[in-house]
């Protein structure tokens, strides 16, 4: 059983940076201004009311470090990494992910809960809508499942819709995920993911936050939510986003952070596509498979591909349409499976290069 990653700084240092961590309006600048001019965050702490006020720090947050509210936050942050499954990375840990150390705002510390050592993997992000279209999260699945298949840990932010769909495809797979919260990981957002979210930790993979543990799930938190995402990827792809979507400041962090930024084109009459649209405008890699995305990541090509079952020759979808080009529609009653569940398969063999639509009918490629 590992255990926790918090180990290397003594236990009345650990507590001090879990204080500091704690006072309200204390962000990265802030703490690392605080370590940076006393040395050490017991230091911080000790140092005069008139030496914050000095580096620019509101009086108010001099008075809240020894509030008893922000104690309590540290000590149950100390009772919580005890528990097996529940680690601390702190920036000067050797198991800090390196890509994300790299960004302006890096998050001095990070709760994980499930595998603290997925976060120095290769990963992608996936991301798009909370009110994805059935088009989407088919895309969102497909995608997810081959670059997990690939050997990259799939990203996102365990949001309903898109989000979602990624983690669980991603695992159901037989790869690995993170899910980077906007709230402590003891206030778990949304709730209708609370069981996705156990299976994630429990199941090899990760929950990851830079928010004391017991945070709101405000909605400023997000935007910084979001370059943590960026920040421990290679690339992020958007699957399907309106203009107005968080997705957007996502891509838009990831540019800024010198990553690769993918997006996956539709209907100009459909919304949910402008931010998509908008963002191959301003640069991203128009992607219609995920061989486009593995062929701009190249150099990265040192990932374990993920244990899968080999898929057979004769998928079931693949023989009716060696005997007969068909639609979706035709091709849900010759098999006498669902539509939808045909839609996701043709999906991830149209991504497998197996299949190709055209007029409305589905074609099976030849090898």
């Amino acid at each position: 059983m590992p255990l926790p990653f918090c180990h290397i700084c003594p236990p009345a240092e650990l507590e001090a940076r879990l204080r500091l961590h704690g006072v309200p309006d204390i962000g990265p600048r802030r703490y690392f201004t605080l370590i940076s001019a006393f040395g050490d965050a017991s230091s911080a702490l000790a140092a005069p009311a008139t030496a914050w006020r000095a580096l620019g720090l509101p009086a108010s947050c001099s008075e809240a470090r020894r509030s008893a509210q922000v104690r309590a936050g540290a000590s149950a942050a100390m009772a919580w990494l005890e528990h097996p499954g529940q680690h601390l990375l702190m920036w000067d840990d050797l198991l800090y992910p390196a890509l994300l150390k790299e960004i302006d705002d890096a998050p001095p510390l990070l709760f994980v809960a499930g595998n603290p050592q997925l976060l120095e993997r290769a990963q992608l992000a996936v991301i798009g809508s909370r009110r994805a279209s059935p088009p989407a999260l088919d895309n969102a699945k497909a995608f997810s499942r081959c670059l997990a298949k690939a050997g990259f840990v799939v990203t996102s932010g365990l949001a309903l819709g898109i989000d979602g769909a990624v983690h669980r495809a991603a695992m159901d797979a037989g790869g690995q995920t993170i899910a980077v919260l906007g709230s402590g990981l003891q206030k778990l957002y949304p709730q209708r993911h609370r069981d996705l979210a156990r299976e994630i930790s429990e199941r090899g993979s990760a929950l990851v936050s830079d928010y004391p543990l017991d945070a709101e799930p405000l909605p400023g938190n997000f935007p910084r939510r979001n370059r943590i995402i960026s920040g421990l990827s290679l690339g992020v792809l958007v699957v399907e986003a309106g203009l107005a979507s968080g997705s957007l400041i996502t891509a838009r962090l990831a540019a800024e952070q010198g990553r690769e930024v993918y997006a996956i084109p539709a209907s100009i009459h459909h919304a949910g596509a402008k931010g998509c649209h908008q963002l191959i405008r301003d640069g991203a890699l128009l992607v219609e498979n995920v061989e486009q995305i593995l062929d701009s990541l190249r150099g990265w090509q040192n990932v374990t591909p993920a244990p899968t079952t080999p898929a057979p020759n004769d998928h079931p979808l693949l023989t009716l349409l060696h005997a007969a080009p068909q639609t979706s529609e035709g091709l849900a009653l010759s098999s006498g499976l669902a539509l939808s569940d045909v839609l996701a398969a043709l999906t991830e063999l149209e991504l497998d290069g197996k299949v190709t639509c055209a007029a409305g009918r589905w074609f099976a490629r030849s090898a």
